[in-house]
């Protein structure tokens, strides 16, 4: 049945906009409470709209949300945005990698399915990301935990099929459908996507909410991610491509062209 919905203090930010109309606005907005949610602008173009200057990718907004509609609807109307305060995006090296990542909460996550960890870990990596050195192991860290919060990540501290505990010394695996296998030291097939399993721990521990408060757990896994950071973007490449299914990142395809011009 429908009903009234008036959302105030939503946390959020601009993943992705398109024109709806003249004046208008669709947005993919990832909020704090309700997951990622499509809403309307309603005269958002106008040279003299309070949002025109608001609605900016990569700053963190407070927004409000009503309309007689149902709780489930596709499309929800954006009645308020405000800035939330903090440093203006920086651009630069980091603009891109930016986009990459707004494109992978739009292609892997589900509408109105909330993360309140995984949009800690968002703005934790927009932050981290304005440090070019940081960069990679930024961008390492965010995919790692996107996917565990997704449930595409296994236990990196345990073999998948045999249970056994990951042994410190050995190398590892990271199979889409098998999970942790384990590996073979100098083994060609294997290439960049094995790990040595003392790396896979460090990771884990920094996934684990118990051992890594929420507040930290980007900055901690960052830290577990330099060591490896060429292996971790074979494997996590190819589980982020495996979950993705047919679809083409187009962020990832024009850096790639960037990096060859």
């Amino acid at each position: 049945m429908a009903k009234s919905v008036n959302r105030s203090g939503d946390a959020a930010y601009v993943l992705h906009s398109h024109d709806w109309s003249e004046s208008s606005l669709i947005l993919e907005l990832l909020t704090r409470d309700h997951g990622r949610v499509v809403a309307v602008a309603k005269g958002a173009k106008r040279p003299y709209s309070q949002l025109r200057p608001v609605l900016m990718p990569f700053q963190r907004l407070n927004v409000a949300f009503g309309a007689k509609r149902s709780e489930d609807a596709e499309v929800w109307l954006l009645r308020h945005a405000e800035w939330a305060g903090g440093e203006a995006w920086p651009g630069g090296v980091a603009f891109l990698p930016g986009f990459y990542l707004n494109e992978l909460l739009i292609r892997l996550t589900a509408r109105h399915d909330p993360h309140p960890a995984l949009f800690d870990a968002y703005a934790q990596t927009l932050q981290a990301m304005r440090e070019p050195a940081l960069l990679q192991a930024a961008l390492r860290a965010f995919e790692l935990l996107l996917l565990r919060e997704l449930g595409h990540l296994p236990d990196l501290s345990v073999e998948t099929v045999t249970h056994h505990g990951v042994a410190s010394e050995r190398v590892y695996e990271i199979h889409p459908q098998l999970g942790i296998l384990p590996g073979h030291e100098g083994d060609e097939d294997a290439g960049s996507s094995a790990i040595h399993g003392a790396n896979l721990i460090q990771i884990e521990q920094a996934l684990d909410s118990s051992i890594a408060p929420k507040h930290t757990v980007i900055p901690a896994l960052m830290a577990a991610c330099v060591p490896v950071l060429s292996e971790l973007k074979s494997i996590l490449r190819a589980l982020i491509h495996y979950h993705l299914g047919s679809q083409t990142l187009r962020t990832r395809q024009l850096m790639m062209e960037l990096q060859q011009s």
